[in-house]
């Protein structure tokens, strides 16, 4: 017997001793960890650790909650002094990468390392990124939640009755309905909205962040709110791999869910009918024209289209569209298998509708690549701006290759 327990204490002996094995009191320990929001500019992340022995290495890892094929989360490599107690922090600065919708939720949680190869991970915890600047009230249904910090409850009844109104709408008429709950955000005035954004237009009087499920308001304006929840409902109706819907019908549905065109769009819509001078549904497939009047148009013309596909073929051809495009169909190929029609054929029944006859406009079929035809300057100068298109895109992918670039340089 006293043999037996001799040999186990030397086992346990050399067992300590082995490199990388963490005896009980080399155990690291959280003493604090913190998030502070400064929205919508940055999050700093801190944690307080320490351990018998020296702590060599910290990570941070986050992941942003929002609709993803496969989640993706980040890992920063955190700069501190190595010790047995040490304090550790990072800022996302989002003036670098860009920034995030109000209400947004960002999951969290480190990694720890120290000298005995010990490591050890923390539970994940979540930070809403909510923009503490106002006092929001709420309101919420089981699809909708409301927060609005100026008004009474009267005012934000109004706009739950019209966002309810719009889903309505959309199911009754298309057979879409929302999957996930949609949050929406009212400020007080556009100044107060583009004051929650990063780098934002100036002419931004509401936006949808369909992947966050999230929408801002600059106004309290029910056609607005009509018109982002359309884009939500949508993007969740097609979300996949590879659901992608041509820009007039998203920018259609969502325009026609606000209810009757208005009357700015009518005017715009019925002059370019006189003229004959309406823009062709494949120029409006992708980026709208940056011309104002142009731009009404078509809003206005992806209206109409909208609605002549639903008065001559139904909500449940509707529905079966959005579906192919899901499965990842091209544009063309989604209306001739539903329809029977691509969008040269869908632009000339469309026209007869309007009483016009075959366009004589030349249609592009892919982004850069027209056919023959003849074209009138006016048209030309609109809708086929080629490069105008290209500097634009390039504007609005400069904040995404800023952000990857950023992780680049972290290491993530």
């Amino acid at each position: 017997m006293k043999r037996l327990c001799l040999l186990l204490i030397v086992f346990i002996t050399l067992l300590l001793a082995l490199p990388g094995v963490a005896r009980a009191e080399d155990e690291i320990t959280v003493i604090s960890s913190s998030t502070l929001s400064m929205f919508p500019n940055s999050i700093t992340f801190n944690l307080e650790v320490e351990s018998d022995v020296q702590i060599t290495d910290i990570d941070l890892k986050y992941r942003i909650k929002k609709l993803s094929l496969v989640p993706v989360s980040y890992r920063v490599d955190v700069d501190f002094t190595p010790g047995a107690r040490v304090a550790a922090s990072w800022t996302w600065n989002m003036l670098e990468t860009g920034g995030l919708p109000p209400g947004a939720e960002v999951e969290h949680w480190w990694l720890i390392e120290d000298a005995s190869g010990h490591r050890s991970e923390t539970s994940p915890a979540s930070i809403k990124f909510d923009d503490l600047r106002y006092d929001w009230n709420s309101l919420t249904s089981d699809q909708i939640a409301l927060y609005w910090h100026q008004g009474d409850q009267p005012f934000a009844q109004e706009l739950m009755d019209a966002a309810q109104g719009a889903l309505q709408r959309l199911a009754s008429d298309t057979g879409v309905s929302l999957e996930q709950v949609v949050s929406i955000y009212v400020y007080a005035s556009p100044d107060e909205l583009r004051g929650a954004l990063i780098f934002p237009y100036e002419w931004t009087g509401g936006i949808a962040f369909s992947d966050y499920g999230i929408i801002a308001l600059g106004v309290p304006d029910l056609r607005t709110l009509r018109h982002e929840l359309s884009h939500v409902v949508i993007y969740q109706a097609v979300f996949g791999p590879f659901g992608v819907i041509p820009r007039w019908l998203d920018e259609g549905l969502a325009v026609y869910t606000e209810g009757e065109l208005r009357s700015d769009f009518r005017s715009h819509l019925d002059e370019a009918i006189s003229e004959d001078e309406l823009i062709s549904v494949r120029s409006l497939a992708s980026s709208f024209p940056t011309d104002p009047d142009e731009a009404r148009l078509s809003y206005a013309e992806s209206y109409s289209l909208v609605v002549f596909l639903l008065d001559n073929y139904g909500q449940d051809k509707m529905l079966e569209i959005l579906d192919v495009f899901k499965q990842g169909s091209g544009y063309d190929d989604a209306l001739i298998q539903v329809y029977g029609f691509d969008m040269d054929g869908l632009n000339e029944l469309w026209r007869a509708s309007l009483g016009l006859g075959t366009q004589s406009t030349s249609i592009l079929d892919e982004p850069g690549e027209a056919r023959e035809g003849t074209i009138s300057p006016k048209t030309a100068k609109g809708t086929h701006d080629t490069w105008g298109l290209v500097g634009l895109g390039v504007l609005l992918l400069l904040p995404a290759m800023v952000f990857a670039l950023h992780r680049v340089r972290r290491g993530e």
